[in-house]
Order: structure tokens, then sequence, then C-alpha cells
């Protein structure tokens, strides 16, 4: 098993398509190297949906994923502020605070972000609960030269890691859209129901590189 894990932490550092269905992403420590850079099949996104599940046992500040371009460090960001105790989506550096949330430790999240720069809302979606459509100001399009990180939170286009803001923990069904993904097709991915997986991201068909301490290892949930 042990080297099952190490083999599939080396097929993880080279790029590629890997299907990790029924697989997670681990981030045993804080560290302010370890990471895992997605390489999206679209850019230039005009809207956008991010789903993810995550699990940890942190009592600080974390970035749950991070979208940076070369103007815009938090282009499109997921952000727990522990002391706000606010799950806060950025676009284009403004911030969005949802307060009020059940983000207890030792147990999975599974969390929606949407945009749409036409009408400049996002909107959270957590553990199956549509939060309140809030406005952000800038309605431009998303970069088209986007850095997607998981693990780490970015100060600059790809880099400037703080431990203090790392991830740790896992990480599973990261998918990311070009639209603004139907409140159907979201609670369907809360129930782990059959959905239309992402065509910016799939985490069934994920091309990623990563650096450091990551593992793959089957999806834990209870039984």
């Amino acid at each position: 098993m042990k080297f099952l894990v190490f083999l599939m932490m080396l097929v993880s550092n080279a790029a590629g398509l890997l299907d990790l269905s029924g697989k997670m992403f681990t981030f045993p420590e804080e560290t302010n190297t370890a990471h895992v850079k997605l390489i999206p099949a679209l850019v230039n996104l005009q809207a956008v949906t991010v789903c993810h599940r995550s699990f940890t046992d942190l009592k600080r500040d974390h970035s749950l994923f991070s979208l940076a371009s070369p103007t815009n460090n938090n282009e499109f960001l997921v952000f727990m502020n522990w002391a706000k105790q606010e799950i806060q989506p950025y676009v284009h550096n403004l911030l969005i605070g949802y307060g009020g949330l059940d983000y207890a430790q030792n147990k999975w999240h599974s969390i929606c972000t949407t945009w749409d720069s036409s009408s400049g809302l996002v909107q959270l979606w957590f553990n199956g609960q549509p939060l309140m459509k809030r406005y952000i100001a800038n309605t431009s399009p998303l970069t088209n030269k986007p850095s997607i990180i998981l693990g780490q939170e970015q100060d600059t286009h790809g880099g400037a890691f703080a431990a203090d803001q790392s991830f740790v923990g896992m990480m599973a069904d990261v998918h990311m859209w070009n639209y603004v993904l139907s409140a159907c097709e979201i609670q369907k991915y809360m129930k782990e129901q059959n959905f239309t997986p992402g065509n910016v991201l799939n985490w069934a068909a994920l091309e990623f590189q990563s650096t450091g301490r990551v593992l793959i290892e089957n999806k834990e949930m209870s039984c």
C-alpha cells in the first residue's frame, strides 16, 4: 500500500490526465511549498462555477481554491477567514463574506461558488444550502492566463505562498465550469449524484502537477 501511494505521488508530479473518481488529495502538513497546480481546459471565463469537498481540523485562515492572474493575486479565490468565521469568495481582488456557517472540524464540507460577469453576482452554496446572491462590482471576464492552485493561497501569479494560509487536510471532487451551474445540478453535486462534470476542471479527467508532500488516497467517507 505504501508503495502504491508513493507511485501515485510520482505519477501526480508529472502533468497528465488522471481519473480521480473516489480519490482525494491529502495535504498532511503545514508548509509554504506543498500544493497542486491544476491545468484548466478553458480560459478567459465570463462566468464560473467551482465546486469542491474538503475536510480539515484547522483553526486558522486557509485557502480552499486559489486562481491568480498576472495582475490580480485573488482573481478568483475561495478563502476561509477564521477570525471572522467567514468563507470569502474573491473576484478580481474584491471579496464577499459569508458567515453563520457550520464549518465544523473533522467533517466533509461541500462548497460551490458561482459568479457571472454579465450581472456581477456571486453566490456560495454550503453543504446543499444556497446563500444570498451578492454583487461584486468588477464584471470583466477572468484572466486568460490563470494559475490555479490547491493547498496554498497565491500572493503572486503561481507563488509567494505562506504556511499560515496553507490548507492542511483532504480535498476531493474539484470541478469547474465556464457557466453558472443550475440549482438542480449543484444539488446533485452536493448529494454526490450524477451531475454534469466540469468542462474547465473535471475530477474524473484532471490535468495537474503536484509539488511537495501531497498524497493521492482513497476518499474517506462514513460507512
